[in-house]
């Protein structure tokens, strides 16, 4: 989070349930760097990349309770790293469902 950057703009879309005019992106970095990958566009993940900076999102990323695997395989291709650097993934493979579709 660079300070000198001013304040991404994000579709509302992504922040539905939430005030967006009161979102403080700074004390909710995790929250919103998983938020605009689960429903953003390719614009507002620029925009996020830009704010943030990569360390920051891949660090939020790998740590996230739940995302969906298209998200996982699209941080992997942005940050080149392994499926299995992601908690919700190795959550994942823990509890399989019946068929994987």
């Amino acid at each position: 989070m660079n300070s000198a950057l001013k304040k991404p703009v994000f579709n509302k879309r992504i922040f539905w349930d939430v005030n967006f005019e009161t979102l403080d992106y700074d004390k909710k970095a995790g929250f919103v760097i998983e938020r605009v990958f689960e429903r953003g566009d390719v614009e507002d993940i620029r925009n996020c990349r830009r704010y943030y900076g990569d360390e920051k999102i891949k660090q939020s990323l790998t740590n996230a309770k739940w995302l969906q695997l298209s998200t996982i395989c699209l941080a992997t291709a942005l940050f080149n790293n392994e499926l299995t650097d992601y908690t919700c993934y190795n959550t994942a493979q823990l509890n399989p469902t019946h068929w994987m579709y």
